[in-house]
């Protein structure tokens, strides 16, 4: 048996790992307790998202149709026989008052966007403040 090479000497490997200290496995019950809580903030962040689309959509529609109705209601009044002078009054009044509308609507359905992506983003924001105390909390236990 002469022939057989030598085993390696591991002796000091051992003795490295030994002194090695591993860090404490971590509390599976917090960690999934945890991913709970972020599954849940995650859903309802997307819920509120979903219903400020849908509140930003429905309103758009409102905004569609009563402007269907303005400019119908502009187009008979202009069919009205009058003076030139009086009907590019009347042209210049119309223009002025579907630019205000536009500028508002646009305002008011920015506002509404804003609004929704505000309280989504809050939930998301105070979970991950929750968050960095359970990890403080699950290393200072460590």
């Amino acid at each position: 048996m002469a022939d057989m090479p030598k085993m390696p000497d591991f002796s000091e490997f051992t003795r490295m790992f030994a002194n090695l200290k591993m860090p404490a496995a971590p509390n599976m019950d917090a960690f999934m307790a945890a991913s709970r809580r972020n599954m849940e903030v995650i859903t309802a962040a997307n819920r509120v998202a979903l219903e400020g689309a849908q509140a930003v959509a429905k309103r758009h529609m409102e905004i569609m149709q009563q402007g269907m109705t303005e400019m119908t209601e502009a187009m008979r009044s202009m069919a009205l026989p009058e003076d030139p002078q009086a009907k590019a009054a009347k042209q210049a009044e119309l223009l002025k008052q579907a630019y205000e509308h536009t500028v508002a609507n646009i305002k008011e359905l920015g506002d509404l966007i804003q609004r929704s992506n505000a309280e989504a983003l809050g939930l998301l924001n105070q979970r991950f403040a929750e968050a960095m105390e359970e990890v403080k909390a699950l290393a200072g236990k460590a």
